[in-house]
């Protein structure tokens, strides 16, 4: 009997290492053209985009910094993670170069669908009043959903999933002033 228990566990493990090896780098690749698709959506025109990570407080963040032809800041993005009602929402926040809000966009959620899932709907930063936010409004307290004294639109009757959203974006603003803004352009090779 053990035998026979000790031989199916090693063919299940056998099998689960091999679907492992076989889906690794497919998922990476989905992975990385989802990120990218991100990017072009949270951040204004940009000719190159050079992804980062920093140490803040203990946690590594991924950021983005984008610049224009002529190797001009265009803008940032910065991946969080704020935990919403079902779970973590992976979100994606771009600014533009003054670091105001241009759009944010999720990556994954486990939200209620047609309630909480409405955070993925396009255009959702710009209607519920994110776009062209920044440092500021976080220190006045505007980054907050209406009903805890903020600006921002909360959506119908999921309270809980706009204020982890409101949260991911207003951590994304401190973790941009942390990471730092730069004025430096990039040097573009002809």
């Amino acid at each position: 009997m053990s035998l026979c228990l000790l031989v199916i566990c090693l063919a299940c493990s056998a099998l689960l290492a091999g679907v492992y090896a076989l889906t690794k780098e497919p998922i990476a690749t989905a992975e990385k053209a989802k990120n990218e698709a991100a990017i072009k959506e949270v951040l204004p025109s940009a000719a190159v985009v050079i992804e980062e990570e920093k140490k803040v407080e203990g946690t590594d963040y991924t950021y983005n910094r984008a610049f224009d032809e002529q190797g001009n800041v265009a803008g940032y993005a910065i991946n969080v993670q704020p935990t919403g009602f079902g779970g973590p929402i992976r979100m994606k926040v771009g600014f533009d170069a003054d670091g105001c809000i241009w759009n944010v966009k999720v990556l994954s959620h486990s939200e209620t669908p047609g309630l909480g899932a409405k955070c993925t709907d396009e255009g959702f930063a710009v209607n519920y009043g994110y776009r062209g936010l920044g440092y500021e409004d976080i220190q006045a307290g505007k980054i907050k959903v209406t009903k805890d004294g903020g600006v921002i639109n909360a959506i119908t009757a999921s309270t809980i999933t706009s204020r982890a959203y409101a949260e991911g974006v207003a951590l994304a603003v401190e973790l941009l002033e942390k990471i730092g803004k730069t004025a430096d352009p990039l040097i573009m090779e002809e």
